[in-house]
């Protein structure tokens, strides 16, 4: 094979390392390193030389590791063999990124996990081409952008998860308001993403969110609508009034059912109690209208408790009796009222943990 006089790169602007085909060199022969690219000598796997962009004579000089490894004699046209790889630093701006599954992530206001598929793009360029040799391309011929983008698009992919999730919590983000905050997230996840991609010697130049998506049919997704209609609701209403206007939608359903609104009412544990309750919560709203000084009369305490999982209430005091008649409700249900921070067993509660100790009268014998 003929000894190589010139060598320069041959290859496509796509191709970001590209090994020259022949390693059948000699002293003298040069080397042409076109603008934003480097030239590596390799031999036996050992990186010798680096050139950057110029025209560049091989000689012992230029290589003094050469020498000393190939044992070549001083002057002439002595032949050699050595591999000489190029890499490109040109910045490769669109690469696409999306989620080919979704990712599941915790609403942090709702507490509803749902289902999230993301889509975007990035940009990087090689900014240090000696660690991106040593440690990406083993004997590959050659490594394009594709395979870059491939290769780095699982990482940045796994990442994401932790790294939304961390952006929501820290900010307070409902996921259905991220769409509002996606350059904030945009930068925060390339300052973490940057720190993986540097360890190849590569560096992201951009990193955008063109996307985030929620399947609207999802029931998880309808659910953390219903919430955020509901606390929506009650933050314009506020409380009380939310709670009476629940209280008449319970009235209204009783009101349609067969066999009429007041036996309903009873055998469904909700009885005068909740009456009485609309009544003190309508004396309460419309006591600022009222000119005499007769004072209101004191308003019942409502309650809420879970029975399998799902919230049940408001609940005056005998309903609640009735409830546990009823073995609806035991010593381990939750309960909570208005002004608690959290839910309680029942029995923490000193009005109602009275309850399971009232002894029922003995039954009735003819």
């Amino acid at each position: 094979m003929a000894l190589i006089d010139v060598v320069k790169y041959n290859a496509s602007d796509d191709e970001f390392v590209w090994k020259f085909p022949s390693n059948d060199l000699k002293i003298g022969t040069q080397v042409i390193v076109n603008p934003a690219q480097s030239a590596f000598f390799i031999k036996g796997g050992v990186i010798l030389d680096e050139f950057t962009n110029g025209t560049h004579t091989i000689k012992t000089e230029n290589i003094p590791l050469l020498n000393s490894i190939i044992n070549l004699p001083f002057g002439g046209n002595s032949p050699f063999q050595a591999e000489i790889w190029y890499v490109n630093l040109i910045s490769k701006l669109d690469n696409k990124w999306g989620t080919t599954n979704p990712i599941l992530l915790e609403d942090p206001k709702y507490g509803v996990i749902i289902p999230v598929r993301a889509f975007g793009q990035f940009g990087f360029k090689i900014s240090n081409p000696r660690i991106f040799l040593e440690t990406l391309i083993g004997s590959l011929p050659s490594f394009t952008a594709d395979k870059i983008q491939e290769y780095f698009k699982g990482r940045i992919i796994s990442s994401l998860t932790s790294l939304i999730s961390k952006k929501l919590v820290r900010e307070n983000i409902s996921i259905l308001e991220i769409n509002m905050f996606l350059d904030e997230l945009s930068i925060f996840c390339q300052e973490n993403i940057s720190d993986e991609f540097k360890k190849f010697g590569l560096e992201i130049m951009n990193f955008y969110f063109m996307s985030v998506n929620v399947p609207l049919d999802d029931p998880s997704v309808v659910k953390l609508k219903e919430s955020k209609d509901l606390a929506a609701k009650v933050k314009i209403t506020g409380k009380e009034l939310y709670q009476m206007d629940r209280s008449f939608d319970v009235l209204d359903n009783a009101a349609k059912n067969e066999g009429g609104a007041a036996g309903n009412i009873m055998s469904a544990g909700l009885g005068l109690g909740l009456g009485v309750g609309i009544g003190n919560q309508m004396s309460n709203v419309s006591g600022n209208l009222n000119t005499q000084n007769t004072p209101p009369p004191p308003p019942i305490t409502l309650y809420y408790v879970l029975i399998n999982n799902q919230q049940n209430g408001p609940l005056s005091i005998d309903q609640l009796k009735q409830l546990i008649a009823d073995l609806r409700v035991n010593n381990q249900t939750m309960i909570w009222k208005a002004g608690m921070a959290n839910w309680v067993l029942i029995t923490e509660l000193p009005e109602t943990s009275n309850l399971f100790n009232q002894i029922p009268p003995p039954p009735l014998v003819i």
